[in-house]
């Protein structure tokens, strides 16, 4: 089976993807929620970090499709997106530590 190269416009896309993952501060976030939901204030003090950088930083994972949020009143819990979020952050780690 021949190897075919996708159409410029989706690697574009996909290089787009993988800005997101460049940022340590948003994998951290990542992995905080990788486990569970959590709002941004459990984030922020589970990271060590402030809530402003946090939710900034949200705001890039949910406009790339990465989390995803579901309101309880005044607080948005955020998780993963889905499963492949995961994945693709393993996968990474297992090629760093190899």
């Amino acid at each position: 089976m021949e190897n075919v190269i996708p159409e410029s416009e989706v690697l574009f896309e996909l290089a787009d993807l993988f800005k997101v993952f460049s940022d340590s501060t948003r994998l951290r976030i990542l992995y905080a929620i990788s486990e569970g939901e959590m709002n941004v204030q459990s984030i922020a003090e589970t990271l060590g970090m402030e809530q402003s950088t946090i939710s900034h930083q949200l705001r890039i994972l949910r406009n790339n499709k990465l989390v995803r949020g579901r309101r309880d009143g005044k607080q948005i819990y955020y998780s993963l997106d889905d499963d492949h979020v995961k994945k693709i952050i393993e996968m990474g780690l297992d090629h760093v530590l190899e």
